[in-house]
Protein backbone atom coordinates (compact mmCIF):
# COMPACT_ATOMS: atom_id res chain seq x y z
CA UNK A 1 0.00 0.00 0.00
CA UNK A 2 1.85 3.42 -1.10
CA UNK A 3 1.52 6.33 1.50
CA UNK A 4 -1.03 8.24 -0.53
CA UNK A 5 -3.41 5.49 -0.66
CA UNK A 6 -3.26 5.04 3.56
CA UNK A 7 -3.50 9.18 3.50
CA UNK A 8 -6.59 8.59 1.57
CA UNK A 9 -8.16 5.67 3.96
CA UNK A 10 -7.40 7.78 6.70
CA UNK A 11 -9.21 10.76 5.48
CA UNK A 12 -12.00 8.69 4.95
CA UNK A 13 -11.85 7.66 8.31
CA UNK A 14 -11.95 10.57 9.61
CA UNK A 15 -15.03 11.79 7.33
CA UNK A 16 -16.96 8.78 8.75
CA UNK A 17 -16.19 8.96 12.08
CA UNK A 18 -17.64 13.20 11.71
CA UNK A 19 -20.68 11.23 10.60
CA UNK A 20 -20.97 9.04 12.84
CA UNK A 21 -20.81 11.80 15.56
CA UNK A 22 -23.56 13.51 13.86
CA UNK A 23 -25.72 10.55 13.68
CA UNK A 24 -25.57 9.77 17.21
CA UNK A 25 -26.31 13.13 18.22
CA UNK A 26 -29.28 13.53 15.88
CA UNK A 27 -30.35 10.22 17.59
CA UNK A 28 -30.14 11.51 21.14
CA UNK A 29 -32.32 14.69 19.92
CA UNK A 30 -34.42 12.59 18.51
CA UNK A 31 -34.73 10.64 21.88
CA UNK A 32 -35.34 14.11 23.56
CA UNK A 33 -38.25 14.98 21.30
CA UNK A 34 -39.65 11.98 22.80
CA UNK A 35 -40.87 14.62 26.00
CA UNK A 36 -42.65 16.90 23.28
CA UNK A 37 -44.69 14.18 21.70
CA UNK A 38 -48.63 13.94 22.39
CA UNK A 39 -50.02 10.14 21.97
CA UNK A 40 -48.09 6.86 22.96
CA UNK A 41 -47.68 5.89 19.41
CA UNK A 42 -45.38 8.72 18.26
CA UNK A 43 -43.35 8.27 21.96
CA UNK A 44 -42.72 4.67 20.46
CA UNK A 45 -41.60 5.80 16.75
CA UNK A 46 -39.37 8.37 18.36
CA UNK A 47 -37.44 5.57 20.95
CA UNK A 48 -37.13 3.10 17.76
CA UNK A 49 -35.66 5.95 15.29
CA UNK A 50 -33.48 7.47 18.04
CA UNK A 51 -32.13 3.92 18.76
CA UNK A 52 -31.72 2.88 15.65
CA UNK A 53 -29.69 6.51 14.38
CA UNK A 54 -27.49 5.93 17.79
CA UNK A 55 -26.49 1.87 16.93
CA UNK A 56 -25.93 3.42 13.32
CA UNK A 57 -24.11 6.69 14.80
CA UNK A 58 -22.46 4.67 17.47
CA UNK A 59 -21.49 1.52 15.18
CA UNK A 60 -19.69 4.38 12.54
CA UNK A 61 -18.01 6.11 15.50
CA UNK A 62 -16.58 2.88 16.73
CA UNK A 63 -15.83 0.97 13.01
CA UNK A 64 -13.77 4.45 11.88
CA UNK A 65 -12.24 4.33 15.10
CA UNK A 66 -10.36 0.83 15.18
CA UNK A 67 -9.95 1.63 11.38
CA UNK A 68 -7.87 4.99 12.28
CA UNK A 69 -5.73 3.22 15.34
CA UNK A 70 -5.04 0.32 12.98
CA UNK A 71 -3.81 2.87 9.63
CA UNK A 72 -2.12 5.17 12.41
CA UNK A 73 0.32 2.60 13.06
CA UNK A 74 1.13 1.28 9.40
CA UNK A 75 1.72 5.13 9.11
CA UNK A 76 4.39 5.42 11.74
CA UNK A 77 5.95 2.30 10.02
CA UNK A 78 6.37 3.84 6.23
Amino acid sequence: MTEIELLNKIKTAKINRALGVFILIFGLIVLVAITFTETFVQQMTDLVAGMVLILIGGGMFWKSQMNLVQLSTKNKTL
